[in-house]
């Protein structure tokens, strides 16, 4: 499970290097993957700084962190 987690972060990574931003439910669909694994690998991603994630009234805008 690792391993897929690893691989569905991957493809949010490229998802949203392309995007540069999106909402979780176009996230959800654009990359075509289980919406379980997909929040696990967004878990992941934000854990380790990767990812900003701001809340919104009906969803949540991610992007990714740009390091100055």
């Amino acid at each position: 499970m690792i391993t897929e987690i690893g691989i569905v972060a991957g493809e949010i990574w490229h998802f949203l290097d392309q995007k540069h931003e999106s909402g979780l439910e176009e996230l959800i669909k654009g990359i075509d993957r289980p919406r379980d694994n997909v929040l696990m690998s967004l878990g992941w991603l934000a854990r380790e700084g990767h990812v900003i994630l701001v809340q919104t009234d009906k969803d949540y805008r991610i992007s990714l962190r740009k390091d100055a």
